[in-house]
């Protein structure tokens, strides 16, 4: 009977681990001129449907974010001197590699094209998806300047915006540790933004250390996508 009962106990431990297994899916793909075939440098912004809760921003000429909660996201490319281009993906179109692919030809426009802007309702999170870290660094890359002076100009466009950047990093190390780098981190990009002329006032930090995993995966590739700083709108 104790066996019966110890192989009972193993079955349902293997099936919650099977139930709880990481499936995030992942849309991927690569931006080219549709004429030349040559790879175009753009601009992506993507959001989750149907309320755009989720929000990030990429540059470059192939792209690669998770679709969390196996929600579906519009994506929408810009390259000067290209037309704008929109899609929308899908989880449900994913590969056996947990990839949704949707590669992009930009075509160039017929006319002029008015894009609306993005609005920036209560609630909303953006990932800084180019302000990257180093495992146990606080240093903010120069290479995240261009996306963090987007973060300014939002900030001086819309003078009522309150936001609060929220730290965090992967689930390695100590818990302690791991919340006083958080804290470091979104303090530093605070005083990044601070220094480009933005209301100190208007930006508030919260430091998760790394409670609040997007991926529970071993691996680099969801390492580095747990270590991050959103930006959450309080106010606007």
């Amino acid at each position: 009977m104790k066996t019966i009962c110890l192989l009972f106990l193993i079955t349902c431990s293997l099936y919650v681990a099977a139930q709880n297994a990481d499936t995030l899916i992942y849309a991927q793909g690569k931006i080219t001129n549709g004429v030349t075939k040559e790879p175009v440098a753009a601009r992506i912004s993507y959001q989750s449907l149907p309320y755009g809760s989720k929000v990030g921003f990429l540059s470059g000429s192939s792209f690669s974010f998770p679709l969390f909660d196996n929600e579906k996201y519009s994506i929408t490319v810009e390259a000067a001197g290209f037309a704008p281009s929109k899609y929308q993906l899908d989880p449900g179109d994913a590969n056996s590699e947990r990839r949704v692919i949707q590669d992009i030809e930009l075509s160039i426009p017929s006319g002029a094209a008015n894009n609306a802007e993005t609005t920036h309702t209560v609630g909303k999170v953006m990932r800084l998806n180019d302000l990257n870290f180093d495992a146990g660094k606080v240093k903010i890359a120069s290479t995240s300047f261009e996306e963090l002076d987007e973060v300014v100009l939002m900030l001086k466009n819309n003078p009522r915006m309150v936001i609060q950047l929220e730290g965090h990093t992967d689930t390695r190390g100590n818990a302690s540790a791991n919340v006083k780098l958080s804290q470091e981190r979104v303090d530093a990009v605070k005083a990044y933004l601070v220094s480009k002329g933005s209301n100190k006032k208007k930006i508030k930090a919260k430091a998760f250390g790394g409670t609040s995993p997007f991926s529970l995966e071993d691996t680099e590739e969801a390492h580095a996508l747990n270590r991050r700083v959103e930006l959450r709108v309080l106010q606007n």
